[in-house]
């Protein structure tokens, strides 16, 4: 790695400071109130309150008035927005050479391997969900799998409990990588341009550097006890002093480079059997880790059909098993379907508590029924179906909270008919992409394969090392993501498509982990329920609940203390926490065909258009 001290904003190309996310914040702040907790008096007072008081209470709570941190990107062709501007310049300028929505999109996941190494990878595994202009659709996943020494029981002790680092840290957390072949089955199956075209950004990213923004220096810093424990991650990324990059300092990254020249001459091959094979299996022989040539070999993505079902007259298109994703947002729709919530008003109390109710159900059938489709009998058709979306409706009580100990997972087969980072893309043709992709936690394993200059994933963490065990992002599973050689890991990505009446409407996704899932649900809400525009929705405060921790997560600012009173009153126990998701939205006029694009105010992300 070498790291020249350039310090520069770098204003004029993309029309604002690097520091975009201070700036944006503030504007955020002015138009959201800050959460105040109610005394607890009060609270323990309005438990007490008869049904018919609750219920009031929740009709009149006040709705936080529509605003957004700025207006949505106009363009009248081709539209990109990922959560980094040189990785959404690298789309822009490939829709600009004449490539369509899927060039664009492997551009850009190429591109955010170098300049977003938080989640954007090499080394990591993602989806991606395609709809084409003339109503065709299809997915592609290419998710990591489990490597052939993988064990049920790799990651618990002698006494049979989970040791969190080893399935988080190091070269024992590491799946085998999945994006390289999946991008790369995109281009050969739809994309339009030369792959050197195609990946010729990203190369000059690596190889010429880029200036460090306030947040990547930030993330950084605070990976970078994690980060420092292998050298050549050290090397790659940090300077000759073992220091982390700071703002204004050009990062450059000539393994990476490298790697990426090799992949643009050669394709998949030299990944998963050529020189780039051999320097993963040798970093994961040196360090004691599990993924062996043989495993490369044999890794191949899989294009499958999307799952689909509809909200009111739109059409929902997203991502099927091993991610739970698409599966869990439909059956959330499908639940919410009969509640008026347009009528009650966006995060209004009786809104959220209705949403909460739903998610918790669905998430108790996510741990229960959902992984890796060749290896679980994944009950896709049952968790669809409307019938059984009526049942766990028909247990919805509109006045009290059920708490989670007493929701188990329903049974989806008796109606059966048989983080991460997100960038969303639209062409002048109206075909469109809508990719997640991670390494799961921040900076993956923390270990970069040495002369090479990627990161490897951690998402082994993702599998169930236990029965009732959370992972890093609380989440409980069970059988149907238990360990096993060659299978993939459940996952919370949500790549998603709304169409209505033929045309694509909205393409949105979000990283966030558990929490990828509710934060699709909100902006997907937002647009076709509510009636916001796309930037309206990406800004608008979210809230979430995944079953266990038995808890409604609120975001820190937004949420009025009368809505938070009246959840409590409810029986909800509320929590604060920080910034959820990071959505990258195209919302489509279907009058005009214009594209709106939304980037997350909660991130450095830009949207860019013409």
């Amino acid at each position: 790695m070498e790291r020249r001290a350039e310090y520069s904003e770098e204003p004029g190309t993309f029309g604002r400071p690097a520091a975009g996310r201070r700036l944006k914040r503030i504007i955020l702040v002015n138009f959201r109130s800050r959460v105040s907790a109610a005394p607890e008096s009060l609270v323990s007072r309005l438990r007490l309150c008869a049904p018919a008081i609750v219920f009031a209470l929740l009709v009149s709570t006040p709705v936080v008035p529509r605003s957004a941190s700025r207006e949505p990107v106009h363009a009248r062709h081709g539209i990109v927005g990922s959560t980094e501007m040189h990785a959404s310049a690298a789309g822009l300028e490939v829709l600009r050479s004449g490539g369509n929505a899927v060039d664009a999109a492997v551009a850009v996941g190429f591109a955010l391997a170098v300049t977003h190494p938080e989640a954007g990878n090499l080394g990591g595994g993602g989806f991606m969900v395609i709809r084409f202009a003339d109503g065709k659709a299809t997915s592609i996943d290419y998710r990591e799998v489990a490597p052939a020494k993988a064990t049920r029981d790799m990651f618990l002790d002698e006494q049979g409990n989970a040791v969190a680092d080893r399935s988080r840290v190091g070269p024992l957390a590491a799946g085998v990588p999945g994006s390289v072949a999946g991008l790369l089955h995109a281009h050969k199956q739809y994309g339009r341009l030369a792959l050197s075209k195609v990946i010729a950004p990203a190369i000059a990213l690596a190889r010429d550097g880029f200036i460090v923004s306030l947040e990547m220096a930030r993330s950084f810093q605070a990976a970078s006890g994690k980060l420092s424990k292998f050298p050549a991650t050290v090397s790659a990324f940090f300077g000759s002093d073992g220091i982390p990059p700071a703002q204004g300092e050009r990062l450059v990254q000539p393994d990476l480079a490298k790697t990426l020249t090799l992949i643009a001459r050669s394709g998949a091959d030299v990944f998963y059997r050529g020189p780039i094979a051999e320097l993963i299996a040798r970093e994961m022989q040196t360090s004691g880790g599990l993924i062996a040539s043989s495993d490369l070999e044999r890794y191949a993505p899989k294009e499958r059909a999307p799952v689909t079902g509809t909200f009111r007259d739109y059409q929902i298109v997203s991502m099927p098993p091993p991610s739970s994703g698409g599966v869990a947002l439909i059956e959330l729709l499908n639940i919410l379907e009969g509640f008026p919530l347009a009528s009650y008003g966006q995060n209004a109390s009786r809104t959220i508590h209705l949403m909460v109710e739903a998610e918790r159900r669905v998430y108790a059938d996510r741990s229960e029924w959902l992984g890796d489709p060749e290896f679980f009998p994944v009950p896709v058709p049952g968790l669809l179906s409307k019938a059984y979306a009526s049942s766990l409706r028909n247990s919805i009580s509109e006045t009290r909270a059920t708490p989670s100990s007493s929701i188990q997972a329903g049974q989806p087969r008796e109606y059966e008919h048989s983080e991460t980072t997100h960038y969303s893309v639209v062409d002048a043709d109206g075909n469109a992409v809508s990719t997640t992709t991670t390494l799961n936690g921040a900076y993956g394993s923390g270990q970069v394969v040495a002369g090479a200059g990627f990161l490897l994933n951690n998402e082994m963490d993702d599998f169930s090392a236990k029965p009732g065990s959370p992972n890093m992002f609380g989440l409980l599973g069970g059988e149907a993501n238990a360990v096993a050689p060659g299978k993939r890991m459940l996952s919370s990505m949500t790549p998603t498509i709304v169409a209505k009446d033929g045309r694509t409407v909205l393409v949105l996704g979000s990283p966030g982990g558990g929490r990828i899932i509710t934060t699709v649900l909100q902006v997907l809400l937002n647009v076709v329920e509510f009636g916001m525009d796309v930037q309206e929705a990406v800004d608008a405060p979210r809230f979430h609940h995944q079953w266990y921790p038995d808890s409604v997560m609120i975001e820190e600012q937004g949420f009025s203390a009368d809505v938070v009173t009246a959840l409590a009153a409810l029986g909800h126990r509320v929590e604060v926490v920080s910034d959820m998701g990071d959505v990258h939205a195209i919302q489509i006029d279907p009058a005009t065909g214009l594209r709106l694009g939304a980037s997350d105010p909660r991130s450095d992300g830009m949207t860019l258009g013409y």
